[in-house]
């Protein structure tokens, strides 16, 4: 089977969660914006996408989400802690009952041993629970960023209860 295209995913998103009446926000670090733009790319987007919060910095991920600041200084920004809550934060911000949250470093520089270039920190909330994944993809800033877009994607599409 072939990996599904960013539209495609987002299609396959936007059915699913019509048919649950839920509404998405997302909350994106190293993407910038990529998941909103990608799901407002399609038409009657309104109907599902709540909104985006694009929090590049430590800052914007305190006062835009509510993540502690504490937190980021203990796990740094780019951490399954800090995905945890801005998933939670973007919930609690919002209208909508799914989140999708990504933190990552996309490169070139900004990397380090424990977290290299292209480690991303995923998060999902749902009305199941909150679940967090670390991914690592290859490549320059642009393939890191678009890999995470993807993943963030088909990683709610997997997390959705039953219809």
């Amino acid at each position: 089977m072939f990996p599904l295209t960013t539209t495609a995913l987002v299609q396959q998103l936007a059915t699913e969660l019509k048919a649950r009446g839920l509404l998405l926000a997302s909350a994106e670090s190293c993407t910038g914006g990529l998941i909103a733009a990608a799901c407002t790319e399609l038409s009657g987007s309104s109907e599902w996408f709540e909104r985006g919060f694009v929090s590049y910095s430590n800052a914007a991920k305190t006062e835009l989400l509510g993540v502690p600041t504490a937190l980021i200084e203990h796990h740094g920004a780019v951490s399954q802690a800090v995905a945890q809550a801005m998933a939670a934060g973007a919930l609690a911000r919002s209208r909508a009952a799914c989140a999708l949250a990504v933190t990552g470093v996309a490169g070139p520089g900004g990397g380090s041993a424990d977290k290299p270039v292209g480690t991303v920190w995923f998060g999902w909330a749902t009305p199941a629970g909150v679940f967090t994944e670390r991914k690592q993809f290859g490549g320059p800033r642009a393939a890191v960023r678009q890999a995470a877009l993807a993943h963030a994607l088909a990683g709610l599409l997997q997390r959705l209860p039953p219809a």
